[in-house]
């Protein structure tokens, strides 16, 4: 297995810094258990650090709460309230990695994830997509990950039944990540 990215064409160990004009982290739930509400985060930052030395790549990253955005302003307020993410006790949600590997394309991101002050071990799973240089002369990387959770373990429990059976929301939350990210110079 190859755990280090400098097989990769145009391999650069550095800093980078995700570009949130060319990324998005969004998520995706059961509603009425017939269909999937999805949404975005519109704010986030976060660092990611490559080296020759696998065992000394890191990815460090932190998501604005207030910035979620499912297109249904009165739904996005709900979600700012206590029965959801409490973005006034929790503005933000962390993740840092524990290990990142690369195998051709395929990058697995093991790392702790913190929601809600409720810090979970989670694993991103996705796609390398390379590293290349833009029109402008900067250095880019990219990746593709997502990762499944259960909201319940990070204290967001609120739903409500229906009365045709079942419930408002499904508990498992999936995580899409499509990032770019610059180096740094």
């Amino acid at each position: 297995m190859t755990t280090s990215l400098d097989t990769h064409t145009n391999f650069v160990a550095g800093t980078w810094d995700i570009d949130p004009t060319h990324s998005t982290v969004s998520f995706a739930v059961k509603h009425l258990m017939i269909s999937k509400v999805r949404g975005t985060f519109d704010g986030f930052s976060g660092t990611i650090v490559t080296s020759e030395n696998a065992a000394e790549n890191q990815v460090n990253a932190s998501i604005d709460m207030a910035t979620i955005n499912t297109n249904q302003a009165d739904r996005d307020g709900h979600l700012r309230t206590n029965d959801f993410f409490n973005v006034e006790e929790f503005p933000t949600a962390n993740f840092t990695s524990t290990s990142v590997k690369i195998d051709g394309d395929d990058m697995t991101v093991d790392g702790e994830l913190t929601l809600r002050g409720v810090t979970k071990p989670v694993t991103l799973k996705g796609e390398f997509g390379g590293i290349a240089t833009s029109p402008y002369g900067q250095t880019m990387a990219a990746a593709s990950v997502s990762t499944v959770i259960n909201r319940t373990d990070f204290g967001i429990n609120y739903n409500a039944a229906l009365e045709t059976g079942g419930v408002l929301l499904g508990e498992n939350v999936t995580l899409t990540l499509e990032i770019e990210a610059a180096l740094q110079q």
